[in-house]
């Protein structure tokens, strides 16, 4: 897991990208494709085409780090508009990862007493 802390800023790459690119690929669409600087120490991540793989690439002012995640059920939550990125708070980040829409987190279930 990413040690996110409360001020590092977490974007979202919307619309999907090629999974098959490493660090320097991710790099240069951070740069080229949202206009940011990827060695500033925000996170940035990217979907690929399924929805089941996400990819986080972080610079936390030592080096560059890429970080990847596949469910093995369901899909990310990605917002349905295409170029740009969105920005994420470190709570929203968390729920990405675990599969929950962060956009309206909520308890699907509720436990009830035995008995």
């Amino acid at each position: 897991m990413i040690p996110i802390s409360s001020g590092v800023r977490v974007w979202i790459a919307s619309g999907h990208c090629d999974m098959r690119k490493g660090m320097q690929g991710l790099a240069l669409l951070v740069q080229e494709g949202l206009g940011r600087d990827p060695f500033r120490g925000d996170v940035f991540v990217f979907r690929g085409r399924s929805g089941r793989l996400i990819k986080a690439l972080w610079h936390d002012g030592i080096g560059l780090s890429l970080y990847a995640k596949r469910l093995e059920r369901g899909r990310f939550i990605w917002p349905a508009t295409e170029g740009g990125a969105i920005a994420l708070t470190a709570g929203q980040m968390s729920y990405l990862l675990e599969g929950i829409d962060w956009r309206n987190p909520q308890q699907s279930w509720r436990p009830t007493s035995a008995g």
